[in-house]
């Protein structure tokens, strides 16, 4: 991911190869901006995007790349902290996303029975609850959803440069095609478990 963000890009919103491209030079303070922190294989960054839907996790499955400002850019091989105006991230460089409000349409929420899971993610060890229809197998469902889960109740630890952090969050959205491994754990478990046999 470190490799692809210059100083600034041209940015277009969308996956439509055909799309006019805009730059992004100015952030109107809207409701519309949201905060954006996402790990990545080599990084964490965080910055600022425009919400194109209803809720963050809509937009992630929505579109292939995404636009963010402002951003931070923490590094795991040591290097100095980036800082860039404007970049596009592809989805496939993102492990997971922090969700925060809106929350979306109170009408299109849905009750869910929640799993506890435990996910290893490359250099990230993830805790939480997915949420599945009643009466399903959250974790056998997961293959059949889009490619962008929220996760809730959400412990994520992780080491940077020799130090051990852990973050929790309320909500996170992971990528499904970057999980290693997961595995139904009791939310009380001590430890992150060994990968399943």
């Amino acid at each position: 991911m470190i490799d692809r963000i210059p100083g600034r890009l041209r940015v277009a919103f969308t996956h439509d190869v055909m799309a006019p491209t805009v730059e992004m030079t100015m952030v109107p303070e809207t409701p519309d901006i949201v905060a954006f922190v996402a790990y990545g294989a080599d990084c964490v960054l965080s910055g600022r995007t425009v919400l194109d839907g209803d809720r963050l996790s809509d937009m992630l499955n929505d579109h292939d790349e995404y636009a963010l400002i402002g951003v931070t850019v923490e590094r795991f091989d040591g290097g100095p902290p980036l800082a860039v105006d404007d970049v596009v991230v592809s989805r496939d460089e993102i492990w997971m996303v922090h969700a925060g409000p809106p929350r979306g349409a109170i009408g299109r929420r849905t009750r869910t029975a929640p799993q506890h899971v435990a996910i290893k993610m490359g250099p990230y060890q993830v805790r939480g609850f997915i949420h599945s229809l009643p009466g399903s197998d959250a974790l056998a469902s997961i293959g059949r959803r889009k490619p962008m889960i929220p996760v809730t109740d959400v412990r994520i630890a992780y080491t940077m440069l020799g130090e051990e952090r852990e973050v929790q969050a309320q909500t996170v959205i992971i990528n499904r095609d970057q999980i290693e491994w997961l595995t139904a754990v009791e939310p009380g478990h001590p430890g992150f478990p060994p990968e399943p046999a």
